[in-house]
């Protein structure tokens, strides 16, 4: 099992001292989200020769690895010209991803057409209906891209994608029917995936590669009260990644569960919160995750 840190909290960082802050912080491997100077949201790949060249060297002197890479961009919108160009940067981001002998790309489903693409006057534009067609097409056209360059593509459904439901996105995954695309758990969106953790970890296991770590709280617990959203009824996904503890998810039950189904891939720490205390809250997380696993080893 891999162990990688997010390090969003130290993106003021380059990325030579990116690799070096997380050998410091005790981690082996790094899970790159996007940032301005390499994969940014939604645009060409900041990533050229000279910088590719300068962050492995940087990870191979501080003896750390590239575990994840993360590309955002609009495969899933129903506007053709934006999904080809989405596509145009996934294949770029898929080079530079083999040129660092990273073999795992994570993304999400997506949440359709830019938003000033969406105007109000087209109703139902991005409709899961629509958005899961131009995802269907993207999957025809990169698919076979991994698959050649045996890289892995994780993906997550993510509060207000197209798709939010965990066991949905799993029988998606599961359709698209390629050994190298698999499903991402994250755990601070559990809430958003379903009621029994334990089962859709088990449903999963198969298509198990990749599983963030933070905790949240349950925002439809107290009647759905649990977070106070003003004006009521506004159309907001609420959603926290904390430390360990901070939050409601039963961490004996995710780490017991990974343990019974003999999960073995990439396990990132992934709190965006504490950013005034990022080198503690990422040690701390760290210890938690290796307490959690020695306390529920893999059968």
């Amino acid at each position: 099992m891999k162990i990688a840190l997010d390090p969003y909290m130290h993106r003021h960082l380059s990325l030579p001292d990116i690799a070096r802050k997380t050998a410091a912080l005790g981690y082996q491997h790094i899970e790159l989200s996007p940032r301005a100077d390499f994969l940014d949201w939604w645009v060409m790949p900041r990533a050229g020769r000279e910088r590719i060249a300068e962050f492995k060297n940087a990870m191979r002197d501080h003896g750390v690895e590239l575990a994840t890479l993360q590309p955002m961009y609009r495969w899933s919108s129903p506007f053709e010209d934006e999904r080809q160009t989405a596509i145009r940067y996934w294949k770029k981001a898929i080079e530079i991803s083999a040129e660092l002998g990273c073999t795992t790309m994570i993304s999400e489903f997506g949440r359709g057409a830019a938003p000033e693409r969406a105007p109000t006057h087209i109703p139902g534009l991005n409709t899961p209906e629509l958005c899961e067609a131009a995802f269907w097409r993207s999957m025809d056209e990169l698919v076979p891209i991994f698959e050649r360059e045996k890289i892995t593509l994780s993906i997550e459904p993510h509060p207000e994608d197209w798709v939010e439901d965990f066991n949905q996105a799993l029988d998606i995954v599961r359709m698209i029917g390629s050994p190298q695309v698999k499903i991402s758990y994250i755990a601070p969106h559990t809430f958003y995936y379903g009621e029994d953790m334990a089962a859709m970890l088990r449903r999963a296991a198969p298509f198990l590669a990749h599983v963030r770590v933070a905790d949240t709280f349950n925002h439809t617990a107290s009647s759905g009260l649990r977070y106070i959203v003003n004006p009521p009824g506004a159309k907001v996904r609420v959603h926290q990644h904390l430390d360990i503890g901070q939050g409601e998810i039963n961490w004996d039950i995710f780490f017991a569960t990974l343990a019974e189904i003999g999960f073995d891939g990439i396990l990132s720490s992934c709190v965006f919160a504490w950013e005034e205390r990022a080198d503690d809250s990422s040690r701390f997380m760290l210890s938690e995750i290796q307490r959690y696993l020695a306390k529920h080893p893999r059968r």
